[in-house]
C-alpha cells in the first residue's frame, strides 16, 4: 500500500520511475523457429502481488511528466 500512496513531486523522480519500471512485462516471450511461433511464455508479472502497484506508480510518473511538466512521454511508451 505504500506504493499506492507515493506521490510524484518532481520530474527527476518521475523520469527515474519511468526508466526503472518497464512498460511491458520483461518475461513475456515468443520462442520462434524459422519464423513460426513454437512457444509463447505468458507474462508472469501478473502473478507478482506488487505488479499492479508498480504499474500504477509508473502511470502516475507518466501523468506527472505529461500533465504537470508538459513533456513528451512518447519515449517511455
Amino acid at each position: 500500500q505504500k506504493l499506492d500512496e507515493f506521490e510524484i513531486r518532481n520530474s527527476e523522480t518521475a523520469h527515474f520511475f519511468c526508466r526503472l519500471i518497464p512498460a511491458q512485462c520483461p518475461f513475456e516471450r515468443d520462442i520462434c523457429f524459422f519464423g513460426h511461433v513454437l512457444l509463447h511464455i505468458p507474462p508472469m508479472c501478473k502473478l507478482n502481488p506488487f505488479y499492479e502497484q508498480l504499474v500504477g506508480l509508473r502511470f502516475k510518473a507518466l501523468c506527472y511528466l505529461a500533465d504537470v511538466c508538459g513533456e513528451d512521454i512518447a519515449a517511455y511508451c
